[in-house]
């Protein structure tokens, strides 16, 4: 009898454990406050931020992409890529979906450019 309510007490906490995970909005990559690759993913225990993050590129000043998702890092930073240096400022947040995001609809050429922009700016930023 003792075994089962324990194996009980558990269940309920392990339940309540799991329902408590950060959901955010996620994207890829956004071009011009435009998000291209956009969904909502459920974040990880030691991830316990969304974050929304802009990179903005020195040399051009009009072109800006971003990003957005969970994070344990909420710090912004700088540094360069081929040459051109960026700046990267992020904003953190807590609560569920607290960092909006927009998605728009891309050509096959558009989203095969994105999809490779993305991964080379992703293993700068993450």
């Amino acid at each position: 009898m003792m075994k089962r309510i324990v194996l009980g007490v558990i269940a309920v906490i392990g339940f309540f454990t799991l329902s408590e995970a950060l959901k955010c909005n996620s994207c890829k990559v956004g071009i011009l406050g435009k998000c291209l690759l956009s969904s909502q993913v459920d974040c990880t225990t030691s991830m316990n931020n969304c974050f929304t993050a802009k990179a903005e590129f020195n040399v051009t000043g009009f072109l800006s992409l971003s990003t957005s998702g969970c994070t344990s890092d909420c710090n912004s930073t700088s540094g360069s890529i081929l040459g051109a240096g960026y700046t990267v400022t992020k904003s953190c947040c807590t609560t569920d979906l607290c960092n909006g995001a927009s998605a728009v609809q891309l050509s096959m050429a558009g989203a095969l450019s994105t999809a490779l922009l993305a991964s080379i700016w992703s293993s700068y930023i993450l």
